[in-house]
């Protein structure tokens, strides 16, 4: 017996599915090609980071300390304020309001925001920077800590130079290379000085091997942009044994 011949309606219902059958394969194609687009771009942009990071900063390995940024003269003159608190580890989960922006020294946790072994970090960002707290822990133990506020941080050439500058403290075989890089953001507390956009600050015991805690100052340095000659004099002045806890483990 002859198969009946559809009827319009089912012909058109017909083709109706086929192309509909059709239109979902390409949109399967389609959302396959875009996954595959987004995944690679996933993946292409932070190696595209730590690409231009490397080739950014790559130019200043050749380069000593004091020449890396501008001339030491962009930063005022160091002062220091009588400092406290050596000791004084408050609980991890409190947060603590320092007095000046950025700290020297102050309260702070029972646990380093970088600890002094292989493989440690020397620069940091907004997105992976330790808490302020621990900060001020690295401080007691006789860190220089280079602070840079959002004005060098959303610039890229002034953070190769910061980069450049740290990659100079990489040697964590040894301790007088202490040295951190960190950003200061808007919700850490007040602004720095008009036109300064970066600080150095070192806790002092007051002379190396000083156990006098009365003798104990924060040492402050303002600059207008990164100096690694002024960073150089600094970190002589204020080496890392010159600290509350020069010699003990983090």
């Amino acid at each position: 017996m002859a198969k009946p011949a559809k009827s319009d309606r089912q012909a058109k219902i017909d083709a109706i599915r086929k192309q509909q059958k059709g239109a979902d394969k390409r949109r399967g194609y389609t959302i396959v090609a875009v996954s595959g687009v987004i995944a690679a771009a996933l993946i292409a942009v932070p190696v595209y980071g730590i690409v231009s990071d490397r080739m950014a900063t790559s130019k200043y390995s050749s380069l000593d300390l004091s020449e890396i940024g501008a001339a030491a003269d962009v930063c005022g003159e160091i002062t220091t304020e009588p400092a406290a608190d050596s000791g004084n580890h408050v609980p991890q989960e409190q947060q603590v309001t320092y007095d000046t922006a950025p700290p020297a020294f102050g309260p702070h946790w029972n646990v380093a925001g970088v600890a002094p072994v292989s493989g440690a970090r020397e620069f940091y960002t907004a997105d992976d920077r330790p808490e302020l707290e621990a900060l001020v822990h690295n401080l007691e133990h006789g860190f220089t800590v280079l602070w840079y506020d959002e004005t060098i941080a959303e610039d890229d050439d002034a953070v190769a130079e910061l980069r450049g500058i740290a990659g100079k403290f990489s040697d964590d075989s040894n301790r007088r290379l202490a040295f951190i890089a960190a950003p200061w953001t808007s919700d850490d507390g007040e602004a720095f000085p008009e036109g300064q956009h970066v600080a150095m600050t070192h806790w002092s015991a007051g002379g190396a091997g000083e156990t006098d805690t009365a003798k104990q100052v924060g040492a402050f340095q303002y600059c207008s942009e990164a100096s690694g000659a002024a960073l150089q004099d600094f970190m002589d002045q204020y080496p890392q044994q010159d600290s509350p806890e020069p010699n003990t483990l983090l």
